[in-house]
């Protein structure tokens, strides 16, 4: 029987049946790095984290004992894996379960910031609502206009799908091409440079790595048209935040929905005040159904490795180079 530390209780009952095949060490909190990570997974064959707990090089050196790293999340921006792999460590992630969830929450924000729904629903609220009127409230229609779509995995194309049936265009760049994803009306675009210009609305999907911090930086930004929208449901750390606020407030952008930020949980106080802004707290994956889903592919996964098999789900693992 093996010790595993998870840092956070997870929806569901997956905990409960990890912890009838091994001990279990819970905690609840804020989120952990660096030595205090390290002393709270100490002596633990498994460590079970999320993706705001920062597992580095001085973890690993700090718990020999650790075989895996199970995130509960899909990125795995938070752990060091060239060091997991050098320390022989399996680091595992739970893609798939969460792409549909993800895919349907960048249409609801793309939709609530061109349709101005948190604009309309606050104005009700206050009062200020005394009946129809020709040009109360106006958006952005979808019928006819061009999504660009940054990162065209599996949610990027889950996006896509719904994006055609709302009669949008849908064009995408990433670092490879995906003829899979590319149904009629989908097109690649190999440069970024050349995608920004053409689109209406741009939705981020692409993993957070050092090639994609400020990917969307203020020169990218500025590419976009004047009047385009911004949806972000990948990593805050893909836009410069600081730019995107100063094009909105400028105009340049008509608005933006984003589930997450540059500085996570931390917010610019810039978009705080923007009514053309639609702020979410991370909730790409939080349907009660996707959310026991990670929690059973990460006990799966610490399951599987405890009991000498490789993970359902590995990123790196032993022998491994390093970062993938």
């Amino acid at each position: 029987m093996g010790l595993v530390a998870v840092t956070s209780p997870l929806p569901g009952d997956a905990l409960d049946r990890l912890a009838r095949e091994h001990r279990v060490r819970l905690r609840e909190g804020p989120p952990l790095a660096g030595d205090e990570l390290a002393a709270f997974a100490a002596g633990a064959d498994a460590l079970i984290c999320l993706l705001a707990d920062k597992v580095d090089q001085r973890f690993f050196a700090a718990c020999p004992e650790v075989r895996v790293v199970a995130v509960y999340a899909v990125g795995v921006n938070n752990v060091d894996l060239a060091a997991a792999a050098r320390a022989g460590v399996w680091v595992t992630n739970t893609p798939d379960v969460l792409t549909e969830a993800t895919a349907d929450l960048a249409m609801a924000l793309l939709l609530a910031v061109t349709r101005r729904v948190v604009e309309g629903d606050r104005f009700v609220r206050e009062g200020r609502f005394t009946g129809w009127r020709p040009d109360l409230l106006l958006g952005a229609g979808l019928a006819g206009k061009k999504l660009g779509i940054v990162g065209f995995g599996r949610i990027g194309q889950a996006v896509a799908r719904r994006a055609l049936a709302f009669g949008l265009a849908v064009l995408y760049h990433s670092r490879r091409r995906h003829p899979e994803g590319e149904l009629a009306g989908v097109q690649f675009v190999p440069e970024l440079e050349a995608l920004l210009p053409q689109v209406d609305i741009l939705s981020l999907h692409c993993p957070l790595t050092p090639e994609t911090y400020h990917l969307l930086d203020r020169r990218r930004l500025s590419l976009l048209k004047r009047g385009a929208f911004l949806v972000n449901v990948a990593r805050g750390e893909v836009v410069e935040e600081a730019a995107l606020v100063e094009l909105l407030a400028a105009g340049h952008l008509a608005g933006a929905g984003l589930d997450v930020y540059e500085h996570e949980p931390q917010v610019h106080p810039g978009l705080l005040p923007l009514a053309n802004v639609v702020l979410l707290p991370h909730l790409g994956s939080a349907t009660r159904e996707t959310r026991e889903a990670m929690a059973s592919l990460v006990v799966d996964n610490v399951l599987a490795v405890l009991a000498g098999k490789p993970p359902l789900t590995p990123v790196v693992g032993p022998g491994a180079p390093g970062a993938p």
